[in-house]
């Protein structure tokens, strides 16, 4: 096989794999850029609900854990329950993620409920595969499983393979305009949709390919689980009753910051079942945010013992890089400037899939001989 015979081969499987996941890649890409400012929008969107009024007083001193058990009273059979803002300041509600199981393959399991912890009136629940109690979360779960369960999360990743399959090709197809591209040697030509569809195509193709390739990457590793057949298994069977830790949440809270001085919270995880233990996850003072929450604290939740400390700094290298996936794909580890950069790279998979979708379009209703590398043009 020729050099011209390969490179038209793989400009077909380029097309064919833009037309096959167009579509889901344009709804992944709209999703993403607007979960880059979830927390930002939910705040917005829910600015009166979530700001309770600030006291003087601090918050009650069993507050989690009357949030822990309204939750285990209100939800049986819980996987468990996650505190997702515990750097929350006295004007600020607690948000807090239900992880359950209704043994159905199609629906993936969980539910938002919010707190006022000053008074432990609940001011919001629901599942997250409805708009309400908020339509960010609804919107979170379907960017990685569509929301439709286990397999829709794997259907993503095979989607984040196909991306990164179509960058590849096009990496092949328009190699010789790279480096003009970079050089800003290649100017739009506006003379027609035609010529302003593949120059779009290309222009944009190059100058988002590596954090376009990034961003799939992860997001594909990110959802590996769904690939694994205990997953499936675990999905379709019961949990068990919840078991209250023995502990209060509170108390192991403090004692998990007292031990590790210098975390900062983001994640706290409440088992509802006998074995998990109870975790808080974070940042340090000291580490950039691209590491992600990767310092936690374990602890036993029958005694309230460490069970394990783990600093980011003790970790294997790949155990290391791999914590940075999570900040590369969703783009807060660098501020404002970085999640605009990252809102607007969401956008560009819907332009080349319309772009590459009008190139292909005009290809196939204008065959002409000696047409076969004009688009290399």
């Amino acid at each position: 096989m020729n050099k011209g015979t390969l490179t038209r081969w793989v400009f077909r499987l380029h097309s064919w794999l833009g037309l096959i996941t167009g579509l889901f890649l344009i709804l992944l890409g709209l999703s993403g850029s607007v979960l880059v400012f979830r927390h930002e929008l939910d705040h917005w969107a829910n600015r009166e609900l979530l700001h309770t009024p600030s006291s003087d007083q601090p918050f009650p001193p069993d507050v989690l854990s009357r949030c822990y058990r309204t939750i285990a009273e209100r939800y049986g059979d819980l996987d468990g329950i996650a505190w997702l803002n515990p750097g929350a300041g006295s004007g600020e509600a607690y948000n807090f993620r239900i992880y359950f199981n209704d043994t159905r393959l199609f629906t993936y399991d969980l539910a938002l409920i919010t707190f006022d912890p000053h008074t432990g009136a609940i001011l919001r629940e629901g599942p997250s595969s409805a708009f309400t109690p908020s339509f960010i979360e609804w919107l979170l779960q379907f960017h990685f499983s569509f929301q439709l369960g286990i397999p829709g999360a794997a259907l993503t990743a095979v989607f984040g393979i196909t991306m990164l399959l179509s960058l590849m090709t096009g990496l092949i197809v328009y190699r010789k305009m790279i480096w003009k591209v970079l050089c800003f040697r290649v100017k739009i030509n506006r003379k027609n949709w035609r010529t302003l569809s593949s120059d779009l195509h290309r222009i944009i193709g190059i100058w988002t390919l590596l954090l376009n390739a990034v961003i799939f990457f992860t997001g594909f590793w990110m959802n590996l689980f769904a690939f694994q057949p205990k997953t499936w298994r675990a999905e379709t069977v019961s949990t068990k009753p919840n078991t209250l830790m023995a502990v209060s949440p509170d108390d192991l809270f403090q004692r998990a910051l007292q031990v590790f001085p210098d975390l900062r919270p983001t994640y706290v995880y409440l088992p509802t079942q006998p074995t998990r233990p109870f975790e808080v996850r974070g940042y340090t003072d000291q580490q950039w945010k691209i590491w992600g929450s990767s310092n936690a604290v374990k602890m036993d939740q029958k005694n309230g013992k460490v069970v394990k400390l783990i600093r980011w700094e003790d970790k294997l290298l790949g155990e290391q890089l791999e914590s940075a996936f999570f900040p590369l794909h969703v783009g807060n580890y660098g501020g404002l400037p970085v999640k605009i950069l990252y809102a607007l790279l969401g956008l560009t998979p819907g332009l080349l899939s319309i772009t590459g979708f009008l190139l292909w379009w005009r290809k196939t209703r204008n065959r002409r001989p000696n047409r076969s590398k004009a688009w290399l043009n």
